[in-house]
């Protein structure tokens, strides 16, 4: 992970990984570090066929490829029962094994709600090891489990009818160089603050910072759920944003602030992004975007306790809607560098439009991401 792009000797400004690196520096030039922990959600299968991506039978060759076919490793819609992870437990065996030897801090692998649905769970780390981690994980599990006869996707949503979304929610906080101390902590609750307000959790910086990716959020979504697939995720009453909104202990906001005054263990939990999204523009759109929200001293609204109640600003409901609200933030814009931006959008507004002219969205979705991410 330490291979920097050149071109006549100048780092290439639309590698992603220099994105973050550049985001990173803002907060060092502060004093400051990103933590970032990492909870995602993903599917494991069965391949029908193992020798699927191996007999590279010219008749099926396209592009994008044909999907495997695929069987179940566990029904679903039973949380974390015995029977279902003995169903399950060859293929998470290969997962965790896989984790550790590379390194990475795996702190649970778990068997999700929806059918075949996992969730891994990462401890904290500086935000270029955490987003490094990322890329290995998916890398390393998808590799691993084909050779086992086993297909892993991290899209969010894969083409069947029975499923529940995949979401990566990504837990971060800042803390200084110096000394280690949260810099969102606060050590006692604003006087007066009540207890929908961000001050009875968060330190100043803390509740600017949770009010910038707030205010940011429309822009935010286009780099956090980079996919036209990860758009069927926003819908209410499925654990998952609908709208810009923050709550405490709600899995229906888009952030739930967790911690408390004194705990050192403060953070902000984002749950817009899907498993497929870079890890490296996904975390720099957060430092950016909650950056801007200290430097403007913006002000968090109440923390929301019905989350799917009309007359909140919804979360854009297309990658088309959301590329355009990136677009039109000059802030993220001038953090990312124009450049950056258009090469971006040009990428994923052809995305959108291969999949507004496909003749069969549900073939579109098989082939584009459940074969390949």
């Amino acid at each position: 992970m330490r291979v920097v792009p050149i071109q006549l000797g100048r780092i290439v400004p639309l590698d992603s990984r220099h994105v973050l690196q550049q985001a990173v520096q803002r907060l060092v030039e502060r004093g400051w570090q990103m933590r970032c922990g990492l909870e995602v959600e993903f599917h494991i299968y069965r391949l029908k066929d193992p020798l699927h991506g191996h007999d590279l039978d010219p008749d099926r060759a396209g592009w994008p490829g044909p999907a495997p076919e695929v069987s179940l490793i566990h029904p679903g819609f039973n949380l974390l029962t015995e029977a279902w992870f003995d169903r399950a437990e060859e293929p998470l065996r290969i997962v965790q094994r896989t984790a550790q030897a590379l390194g990475l801090p795996l702190i649970s692998l778990e068997i999700e709600l929806g059918p075949s649905q996992v969730e891994a769970v990462f401890d904290v780390s500086d935000a270029l090891t955490a987003a490094d981690n990322m890329v290995l994980f998916r890398n390393a599990t998808r590799q691993a489990l084909r050779r086992a006869g086993y297909h892993a996707t991290f899209m969010c949503r894969p083409p069947f009818e029975h499923i529940m979304s995949s979401g990566w929610h990504l837990h971060q906080s800042v803390c200084e160089q110096a000394t280690g101390r949260n810099v969102f902590m606060r050590d006692a609750p604003a006087p007066g603050s009540s207890p929908l307000d961000a001050l009875q959790v968060l330190s100043d910086a803390g509740a600017a910072y949770l009010a910038g990716l707030l205010a940011h959020a429309p822009a935010l979504t286009a780099l956090c759920t980079s996919t036209s697939n990860g758009y069927g995720r926003f819908r209410p009453n499925a654990m998952a944003p609908q709208s810009i909104l923050w709550g405490r202990d709600n899995r229906g906001a888009m952030l739930r602030v967790i911690g408390a005054a004194g705990d050192a263990a403060t953070r902000i939990e984002n749950r817009l992004g899907e498993p497929a999204a870079n890890p490296y523009l996904y975390m720099a759109s957060q430092i950016h975007a909650g950056l801007a929200g200290v430097d403007a001293q913006l002000k968090a609204p109440e923390a929301t306790e019905t989350p799917y109640s009309p007359g909140a600003t919804l979360i854009p409901t297309s990658l088309a809607n959301a590329v355009r609200a990136l677009q039109k933030d000059p802030t993220l814009c001038q953090a990312l560098g124009q450049p950056f931006v258009d090469y971006y959008s040009t990428l994923k507004l052809a995305e959108h439009q291969r999949l507004a002219q496909a003749e069969d969205a549900q073939e579109f979705h098989r082939r584009e991401y459940f074969g390949r991410i």
